[in-house]
């Protein structure tokens, strides 16, 4: 009868042992597969800098960005504006992931912090005072550092655009937003209920303009006037596909080449959500002029005489060029925009030549497009951003530090 009892209880134990052995096989793969060059590079790492985690972190202002290579295009426009604030106030910016750390550190001279958790994190800010966070992007592990009640916490994004993504509730979350122009205000004021977004906003313009590089123009040897066709990625969710490389791309390469060099310039992400989005997308590339990958995009406008692009934040970019510019007839429905307003729209189905060419030829909406710049982007004036920028930057530091003493007065520990 014992000899009975006992053998269910060595059952569940070697059951238990099996399960034990499972989830340490997993882990043991899962820490091997981070250190390995197979890891996607979408996935962060988590491989931290132990040996500065019983550090100080000596830095005013962090930037956090969790996400992994693939979302560096969000971040690189800004590491100038990072810059120049560091040389005023420590910034030190802070990842999951330590390739895409290395890879900025290499590429701007910054500070670089991997952390692999949120415990890690909470122990650097518990010896250190950082004053500001801020957010390029609205990945949901950013509420890891929003936690922190000791920091301003300011949203960046990575690009004003008129997409409808760009207005979201999720701006409740930090205390402020820097916009580029009023534009920006004026649709997060229209579309986000219970929110003040004149008190919450700052307008600084677009300091990743400030940043470009010199370029020259490199027009095309056959003496052709270049068209561009910078569209934007299909999009994760339909109420905001704005992407026309399936609806209209290949025809409308076809249509112009030729009569015209037809430089593409892809977004990363085409063909990240749908398959077909990316055939279509390679159909484009092999039959433009040139496909733009590893240029600046700077050099992409230098060298065009008109842009073909969707609802996006090319567009505003373009803009101080003063150059013709069509925007695609979106998938979604048209978000509410001045700039849609004034600028031609191509569609598809339509004579993509004959359209392009009066434009090139024509440009009836110069002036309109010219009011606009102010509108969408504030000032434009070479560095008028970035010191906007950093004067916003000291000024809520200034604010958050008589903040946070009164909440420690009045028993706050934080961080």
């Amino acid at each position: 009868m014992g000899s009975e009892t006992g053998v269910p209880g060595r059952g569940r134990r070697t059951a238990r042992a099996r399960v034990g052995l499972a989830q340490r096989t997993r882990l043991w793969v899962i820490r091997r597969l981070r250190r390995s060059r197979f890891l996607p590079t979408g996935m962060p790492d988590k491989q931290a800098d132990v040996d500065r985690l019983a550090e100080r972190l000596d830095a005013d202002v962090i930037v956090f960005f969790p996400t992994g290579q693939d979302t560096l295009y969000q971040l690189r426009p800004w590491l100038p504006a990072f810059r120049a604030l560091h040389t005023f106030h420590p910034t030190t910016l802070v990842f999951r992931d330590s390739r895409t750390a290395r890879a900025v550190a290499a590429e701007s001279g910054l500070d670089c912090l991997t952390l692999a958790s949120y415990g890690q994190l909470d122990a650097i800010l518990a010896r250190s005072d950082v004053r500001i966070a801020l957010y390029v992007n609205h990945d949901p592990i950013n509420f890891e550092c929003l936690r922190f009640t000791s920091l301003a916490h300011v949203y960046l994004g990575h690009g004003d655009s008129d997409k409808g993504v760009s207005v979201s509730n999720q701006v409740k979350a930090y205390d402020y937003c820097f916009l580029a122009g009023q534009a920006a205000l004026d649709r997060t004021a229209t579309h986000v209920m219970w929110y003040d977004a004149a008190a919450r906003s700052v307008l600084i313009g677009q300091p990743q303009l400030d940043a470009a590089p010199d370029v020259t123009p490199s027009p095309d040897p056959a003496g052709r006037k270049t068209v561009l066709y910078a569209p934007t990625w299909e999009a994760s969710q339909p109420s905001v596909s704005y992407g026309s490389v399936a609806a209209l791309g290949t025809d409308l390469v076809r249509a112009l080449k030729g009569t015209y060099r037809v430089v593409y310039r892809p977004h990363p992400l085409n063909g990240v959500i749908d398959a077909a989005y990316g055939a279509a997308d390679a159909a484009v590339r092999a039959l433009a002029d040139r496909v733009d990958t590893d240029v600046p995009i700077e050099q992409s406008f230098a060298d065009a005489d008109v842009l073909v692009t969707d609802v996006s934040a090319v567009p505003l970019s373009w803009l101080p060029s003063g150059k013709p510019l069509l925007v695609t007839v979106p998938p979604a429905t048209d978000p509410s925009s001045r700039l849609l307003e004034v600028v031609p729209r191509l569609s598809a189905g339509a004579d993509h030549l004959a359209v392009v060419r009066d434009q090139l030829e024509h440009d009836t909406g110069r002036e309109a497009r010219a009011q606009l710049v102010e509108h969408y982007l504030t000032d434009t004036t070479p560095g008028a951003a970035t010191d906007r920028f950093v004067t916003a930057c000291a000024d809520l530091m200034e604010r958050r530090d008589a903040a946070w003493a009164e909440r420690r007065a009045a028993g706050a520990t934080g961080p």
